[in-house]
């Protein structure tokens, strides 16, 4: 039982910075292009300079 004292607040932990990351990717427009990706994947051309 004395280990749940440990094993909540850093699950608590883990989660919020989780939490953190996702909300940074979303602010940082990660997930702007998700239909360009799927359409880049299946091209057969090789992009040395991809877009930024």
């Amino acid at each position: 039982m004395n280990v749940l004292v440990y094993l909540i607040p850093i699950s608590l932990v883990l989660g919020g910075l989780g939490l953190g990351f996702f909300i940074w990717t979303v602010k940082s427009n990660q997930y702007d292009d998700p239909e360009g990706d799927a359409r880049r994947i299946l091209s057969d051309e090789y992009d040395d300079h991809p877009k930024r």
